[in-house]
């Protein structure tokens, strides 16, 4: 019998690894660039923050204060609550980019110009000439943005993520107001150190 060399088809091999990409693919969900670039402090800390059920305050270099809340539903009802209140109209387009965005740092009133901007270049330029939500005393906007999210889903964690260059009185008036929403349970993002903790 003459000998000859097996041949293998190599297509359904192909085949599954498309079809692995592909459902990869689809099934990803890709995080959604951050308003603020925030620089965390180092910590031991293990305990991971979740990706979802999760309301969060950043704080950035420059003390700004950014606000997020996952979940396209509650988002869309927090903002539809903050527009009764400081009586700001939202469009129905509107109000789908902001339950489909992530996190963003404007007063209420520059909101409605901020969703409409468009591409993230005109959103960046119109947050970067705002002040961050405001915190003060006499307009606590960043009150109200806790009060509904807690309103809205009141199991979602809360935390803070802030600069490493950022005051700690703008952190401290942040926690302040969680306490204030009788919020008295919250994480603070840190990076994972590197090397033993002594």
């Amino acid at each position: 019998m003459p000998k000859s060399s097996p041949s293998i088809d190599m297509t359904p091999m192909v085949d599954l690894a498309f079809l692995l990409v592909t459902f990869f693919m689809l099934i990803s969900q890709f995080r959604a660039e951050e308003a603020a670039v925030i620089d965390m402090p180092s910590s031991v800390s293990d305990l991971v923050i979740p990706d979802k059920d999760i309301m969060m305050i950043l704080v950035d270099k420059d003390d700004k204060v950014f606000f997020t809340v996952t979940g396209q539903d509650t988002r869309r009802n927090v903002l539809e609550k903050m527009g009764e209140k400081y009586k700001v109209t939202f469009t129905e387009e509107q109000k789908k980019e902001f339950s489909n965005m992530s996190s963003f740092g404007v007063p209420i009133r520059q909101l409605p110009a901020y969703l409409d901007a468009g591409s993230p270049e005109k959103k960046k330029a119109i947050q970067d000439q705002s002040k961050g939500i405001p915190l003060d005393s006499v307009a606590c906007e960043l009150c109200d943005w806790v009060f509904y999210s807690r309103i809205g889903a009141p199991k979602y964690r809360v935390a803070i993520k802030g600069d490493q260059a950022a005051s700690y009185p703008a952190i401290r008036r942040v926690m302040d107001i969680l306490q204030e929403k009788k919020v008295n349970k919250f994480n603070l993002i840190t990076n994972m150190e590197t090397g033993s903790a002594e």
